[in-house]
């Protein structure tokens, strides 16, 4: 399949706001894939590049060569291409990379060209999100959404499926289990203003509720093999490496296969949480063994030897976790049927340092990568994990440091809707860390303002969302400050647009 092809369905679905519009036209494009382009193309359908990460900035694309006037690459070329990118290093590689790029779009008629620009830096405007993909490639096989839901769940990534679904369909996703040394998206939580509203979310369903005290640490997910131990983060980065004091723990279970979903973060002297900051610099690069210690608190058994228990009932995953992990090692939980007992919980989470508390329903199986009233969070705090935009370089004592960061809530529909300006919150440390950070990101530069690759999530804490007429979306929060910046979290786990209309209605 040729470039042009994904790139003119890109437009299709950009012109459209109705949904089964561009699942159909997304459809129609997968069935016409081949072999080997279809995950390619799947990836592409959502806007993205294969490669995460291709070392190619904003002022590498300022000057390019001009178009093509016929279009000839096809998506196998362009993923060869950018795959040899990628793989760039060492003396030489910036003229190399150079060289490679100008070839490519020498080759690319205007639209490719602009549709190359948009992947590389993270910013094709097409409103065709993942999940969109994953339906289209349900039509496109004619195969229930739920099965390639599901089948992503446990690939953890939308475009093997999309492969298999095509060249098997229903009795090759049938093959995609819960498997170890094979990482699952983690199942999410939703968020509640308050515990009374938590509570009448998850007890809409089930008299019982577990009350999880909330850790301020990493989501790890561990899995065992014998001797082998693999942790990965909740976008499943392989942190093995980074953790062996993480590792000998799992590795000291008594089972011979597991899979574990958890939290791992720094204690003080204390027993008390140490700031997230501390957990996400230890686990960020390999540290010498003289630094802080990591511990991890597991809430969650999925496999347990020969027994799979994704699909089991919640209590009896608990049951089996309980049999298995020692409690220094599991996360604080309360079962109760009583509301002001989980309201008792929250109030001792709180003082003991924690976040807040997560409700989960008894009888809930792991929904892997969905959020729903199955868990719910609740933080006293209100908080948005949102998406940096752009950033101002400061002034008077921030002069030298980029400061001011653009907030945008992620819309569903494609792309992001900003939500205003803050640099209230930053350390000095901080500012140095984003100063350097979002160089890296920068697509497009002035004297005022930093245009970056929408990729880097922070956590912010306001008092409020109120209506604007400044803002795209219509709306602003009030009196935001930055918490800390998540790089556990991709933009697309961002807060939507619609979260914050919640809190709006909720005023």
């Amino acid at each position: 399949m040729r470039l042009a092809e994904v790139v003119a369905t890109s437009a299709e679905v950009a012109g459209t706001r109705s949904r089964t519009a561009k699942v159909a036209t997304l459809a129609q494009t997968l069935r016409r894939c081949e072999g080997e382009e279809v995950a390619t193309v799947a990836t592409y359908l959502a806007g993205a590049l294969v490669q995460r990460r291709t070392g190619v900035g904003w002022r590498s694309l300022q000057q390019l060569p001009p178009p093509a006037a016929e279009p000839s690459l096809t998506v196998v070329e362009v993923d060869s291409t950018l795959a040899r990118i990628a793989a760039m290093s060492g003396p030489g590689s910036q003229t190399a990379r150079t060289a490679a790029l100008e070839e490519l779009f020498a080759r690319a008629t205007g639209p490719e060209q602009t549709w190359l620009r948009g992947a590389i830096t993270g910013e094709v405007r097409q409103g065709a999100s993942e999940a969109l993909v994953q339906e289209a490639v349900a039509a496109a096989s004619e195969i229930p959404v739920a099965l390639v839901r599901r089948a992503v769940m446990l690939a953890g990534a939308t475009a093997p499926v999309a492969a298999a679904a095509r060249q098997g369909g229903a009795a090759a996703l049938a093959t995609f289990h819960l498997e170890v040394g094979r990482p699952v998206s983690p199942m999410l939580a939703s968020s509640a203003p308050d515990l009374a509203t938590a509570w009448t979310k998850v007890t809409s369903a089930v008299e019982q509720v577990a009350v999880d005290h909330k850790l301020d640490g990493i989501r790890i997910q561990a899995h065992k093999d014998g001797e082998t131990v693999l942790l990965v983060t909740r976008s499943l980065e392989d942190i093995t490496d980074r953790l062996p004091e993480v590792a000998k723990v799992v590795r000291g279970l008594p089972a011979e296969r597991l899979v574990l979903d958890g939290e791992a973060l720094a204690l003080g002297p204390d027993g008390r949480a140490r700031p997230f900051q501390e957990t996400a610099a230890r686990t960020a690069t390999m540290l010498p063994e003289q630094a802080t210690v990591i511990t991890p608190f597991f809430f969650d058994l999925l496999l347990r030897d020969d027994l799979d228990l994704l699909d089991a009932p919640a209590s009896e995953r608990w049951d089996q976790l309980e049999e298995l992990v020692p409690a220094e090692h599991r996360v604080g939980r309360l079962l109760t049927t009583e509301q002001t007992a989980a309201e008792a919980f929250l109030a001792g989470a709180l003082q003991a340092g924690h976040e807040g508390v997560v409700l989960k329903s008894t009888t809930a199986p792991y929904a892997a990568g969905r959020r729903g009233a199955a868990w719910v969070k609740v933080k006293p705090v209100h908080t948005l994990d949102l998406v940096v935009l752009a950033v101002e370089p400061g002034s008077g004592r921030r002069r030298g440091w980029l400061s001011n960061i653009h907030l945008g809530a992620r819309d569903p529909a494609g792309g992001f809707v900003m939500l205003g300006k803050t640099f209230k919150g930053m350390t000095d440390e901080m500012l140095a860390w984003q100063t350097d950070r979002f160089t890296e990101l920068a697509t497009e530069r002035s004297d005022r303002v930093v245009r970056v690759r929408p990729e880097q999530v922070v956590e912010i804490a306001f008092d409020g969302v109120q209506r604007s007429s400044r803002y795209p979306g219509g709306l602003a929060l009030r009196f935001a400050r930055v918490l800390r910046y998540r790089d556990d979290k991709t933009a697309a786990e961002a807060d939507t647009i619609e979260t914050v209309r919640a809190f709006l209605e909720r005023a």
